[in-house]
């Protein structure tokens, strides 16, 4: 026996039995749930983006008033620079924890704390040896290795992890690397640019290289984590790299003789305000961490570096248009080169999403 049912989706009257009408209501439910779950995706990555660029670029501006500002009667300057590390370690940590406490759904499914212990290395040693580099090579000089961050990341995944990227993926990564790196050199003083090939910058180079491959390690570890226990959440990896963190740079900062820990100490009890300007700048590096994690779980590292790595750019376009100096036509080709790798990686992902949704439903 056969019942009239009412195909709404095409405004046409069809008969059918019960379980083809079962079956056409299980295809739109899952059509609904595809198209919910890519734009779920894309307001989801629009969030990152926005809560990862407004975090570190307010706390860009707090580390330029601590490293400047002078405290107190005697008007000192905090010179501790370092400490920060491990004050944002350690606000990382409990803000993770809380978080993990209140809000976390993962149990016992996440990665245990003892899998990060080797990408906490290398995130501890990785930005130390970025700043040893700047006492022998320029600023721009680093910014113009780092805007290549995101092929370090490929590589260690491949070579490391076994990671395979389509040419596509490796397209998209060139293109935004090469992109920001034009834009900068451009933007780059011909005094500067001539600081550049110092004859004291192999070792600034090579400790630029070290602090690249070992960001690489760091963001293949973290991909490698969250494939292998797929439950694990922004706040677990959050948590597990933080711990290591506290570790490391406590040992470095207390441990060792040339620590500097109870000198930063007791700058910040002789000038409370220094401390309220430290928490500030932790609590802004939590909320960007968060948004970070956030975007390596769901998304993966490639993702995340491809957004730190333009956040500066974006910056600097911005301002010099809100400046009134207008970009050059060459400028204006380095922006095309980095939106257009931008939007080709967004496609790709969308395309890949899409795939692997039809793929659910045929299972």
């Amino acid at each position: 026996m056969s019942l009239r049912f009412s195909d709404w989706i095409s405004g046409i009257r069809i008969e059918t039995t019960p379980e083809e009408s079962s079956a056409v209501w299980k295809r739109y439910r899952r059509a609904m749930e595809v198209n919910g779950s890519g734009f779920r995706r894309i307001l989801l990555l629009a969030l990152c983006i926005s809560g990862i660029w407004s975090a570190y670029i307010y706390q860009g501006v707090l580390q330029e008033t601590l490293s400047t500002k002078r405290f107190g009667p005697d008007e000192k300057r905090f010179e501790h620079l370092a400490f920060l590390n491990l004050a944002q370690s350690v606000v990382c940590l409990v803000w993770s924890y809380i978080m993990i406490k209140l809000w976390s759904n993962a149990g016992n499914g996440g990665a245990p704390w003892w899998t990060y212990w080797s990408a906490g290395i290398t995130n501890t040693i990785g930005p130390a040896m970025g700043i040893e580099a700047l006492k022998y090579i320029s600023y721009p000089a680093q910014v113009l290795a780092k805007s290549s961050k995101m092929i370090p990341v490929m590589l260690m995944g491949t070579l490391v992890y076994g990671i395979r990227y389509t040419f596509p993926e490796y397209l998209c990564t060139f293109l935004v690397a090469g992109g920001v790196s034009i834009f900068a050199l451009l933007k780059t003083s011909s005094k500067t640019i001539s600081k550049l090939a110092h004859p004291n910058a192999p070792l600034g180079y090579a400790l630029c290289s070290l602090n690249l491959a070992f960001d690489g390690f760091t963001n293949a570890t973290q991909d490698s984590i969250a494939s292998r226990y797929p439950k694990t959440e922004a706040w677990d990896i959050m948590l597990g790299m933080n711990l290591w963190g506290t570790i490391y740079n406590m040992i470095y900062m207390f441990g060792l003789p040339q620590g500097i820990g109870f000198e930063a100490i007791q700058f910040c009890k002789i000038h409370p305000e220094a401390a309220w300007d430290i928490l500030k700048y932790c609590l802004c590096g939590a909320v960007g961490q968060n948004f970070i994690f956030m975007t390596i779980s769901n998304f993966g590292s490639l993702a995340n570096t491809t957004i730190t790595t333009t956040r500066k750019f974006v910056s600097i376009v911005v301002s010099s248009v809100m400046s009134g100096n207008p970009l050059s036509l060459k400028q204006w080709g380095c922006v095309s080169m980095v939106f257009g790798g931008l939007s080709y990686q967004i496609y790709l992902k969308w395309r890949k999403l899409q795939k692997m949704e039809k793929k659910k439903q045929k299972s």
